[in-house]
């Protein structure tokens, strides 16, 4: 016969040896994963159980949420299991702060809850215990179970509440941590924000760092900048992956801002009173905003709208450059073609073929105008030029194989002079059937200019041509190309070709 004095005494030793086992898990890490992992194994290698099961209490959720578990495992189909507090046997021992000590068919019990991702029925014993802080306030939960029934001794379950109140430091210690370590990644991310929107000087490019920045330090799910006032709506900028509304539904939600919802949070953009847009961020599984996400969301609001803004002003700052550039720059082409015209003997012919040259670099600038990227289609820029010297015609060259190809604005000024002298020829000299081709071969652009007239005459010499030296001059400096005329039998073919910028 056993000797109860002896059991006791090699109980208490176990359990002292437990507790100090749990004491030092506890201690061992700040991380709660790491600490509740821990728990679980010594409890319930020290208890003598087959599974250990440690829930923490979100208390915005009234939830408890299995943090741990040893002995058994969790379907990775579904997030963590979760009940409400008073749900399931574990639920009711966090609800009434009371143990529950079920010695077999833990699962026929009327509170039993059953999860479909973590095979329960499976164990016949159940003891659970409430995670209470050193204030009688929940923290969380605890169980340990058993395959075959099992009787718990009131030693047991007394040290299982001791080992709970050790466990309930350990959460609010990592919880105390987890907040200073979010803390600081919040004022990483907004000295991030501050530093990207001071030195980028392209817009898109701030507000994806923005974007980017704001949902890793939020814990969101997708993080979106919902710009309004774009050429064509809404512009959404966002930095996440396919998960989450998609783009419709993130600028409807902006455009509905505020929205502050269960894992949805859309903050407008506000700029001395004027809306520029709105952040939108979603969290995973809807799970709803800390009040530190939310403010942490309100300041990058507050940031994205200064580099909106920021960058609108820069950018007119910077049209307003160019414009005043090219106009600069074209005028004095203006000028030094008056010059050259201003010593030939037809006056009236000298003044038609300037209006000429100037017309073609307005249509230069209209493109440049409705360009969003500064360049021009050079295409569409000799469909409007050739339209314009037709002599109000408007009509298009019979032959014209036109490739797309995009130059810059100044490059293009230059096409489109070279290019009046090349039609305008080719319309007086081949009797109005003129072909134009346009192609981008690699590296070099080639644009062809051929009529069927009488061709070249004898002993042409296009040094005595002024528009020909014109058209020269400008394919040699400013297009660093070369303007040839070939005899096409019949008529004559203008070959410009020059290096892609």
């Amino acid at each position: 016969m056993t000797d109860p004095a002896l059991d006791a005494a090699e109980r208490a030793t176990r359990h002292l040896g437990l507790l100090s086992e749990t004491i030092g898990a506890v201690t061992s890490s700040l991380d709660l994963a790491e600490v509740t992992d821990a728990v679980a194994v010594a409890v319930a290698r020290a208890f003598g159980t087959d599974a250990c099961f440690v829930y923490a209490f979100d208390e915005p959720s009234n939830d408890l949420v299995l943090q741990a578990v040893h002995g058994t495992h969790v379907e990775a189909t579904a997030g963590p299991p979760r009940m409400q507090v008073g749900e399931g046997l574990t639920g009711w021992a966090a609800e009434t702060r009371e143990p529950v000590a079920i010695a077999a068919d833990a699962h026929l019990d009327p509170r039993f809850k059953e999860f479909p991702n973590l095979p329960e029925r499976r164990f016949q014993s159940l003891l659970a215990v409430p995670i209470l802080d050193r204030r009688e306030r929940l923290a969380g939960a605890m169980n340990v179970r058993t395959v075959q029934p099992r009787e718990y001794h009131p030693d047991e379950i007394a040290l299982l509440e001791t080992i709970a109140r050790q466990v309930a430091q350990a959460i609010e210690n990592a919880r105390l941590y987890e907040r200073s370590q979010r803390r600081v990644a919040e004022l990483e991310a907004l000295g991030s924000i501050s530093q990207a929107v001071a030195e980028s000087l392209y817009l898109e490019e701030a507000l994806a760092h923005i974007a980017e920045a704001a949902e890793r330090a939020a814990h969101a799910e997708v993080c979106a900048l919902v710009i309004e006032g774009a050429e064509e709506g809404e512009a959404v900028t966002r930095r996440s992956s396919a998960a989450g509304p998609d783009d419709a539904a993130l600028a409807d939600l902006g455009a509905r801002a505020p929205v502050d919802e269960d894992g949805v949070l859309a903050v407008p953009l506000l700029w001395k009173a004027r809306r520029l847009g709105a952040l939108v961020a979603t969290t995973p599984g809807r799970r709803p905003f800390t009040p530190e996400e939310r403010m942490l969301l309100g300041s990058v609001a507050n940031q994205a709208a200064a580099a909106v803004e920021s960058s609108r002003g820069v950018m007119r700052g910077i049209v307003a450059q160019e414009i005043h550039h090219r106009v600069k720059n074209n005028l004095q082409t203006v000028a030094s073609l008056l010059r050259l015209r201003a010593s030939g003997q037809d006056p009236a012919r000298a003044l038609a073929e300037s209006v000429d040259r100037i017309l073609s670099i307005a249509e230069v600038h209209d493109l440049l105008t409705a360009s969003r990227e500064g360049d021009v289609d050079l295409a569409d820029l000799i469909r409007r030029v050739a339209a314009m010297l037709g002599h109000g015609l408007g009509t298009l060259p019979a032959e014209q194989e036109l490739a797309h190809v995009e130059v810059p604005g100044d490059e293009a000024t230059a096409v489109a002079l070279v290019f009046s002298e090349l039609y305008a020829n080719a319309l007086e000299h081949g009797g109005g059937d003129v072909a134009v081709r346009l192609r981008a071969d690699g590296d070099r652009i080639e644009l062809v200019v051929e009529d069927r007239g009488p061709g070249l005459p004898e002993g042409f010499d296009p040094e005595r041509s002024l528009g020909l030296k014109i058209a020269r001059a400008l394919s040699a400096d400013r297009l660093h190309g070369e303007l040839a005329l070939e005899d096409a039998a019949p008529g004559v073919r203008a070959r410009l070709t020059w290096g892609a910028a």
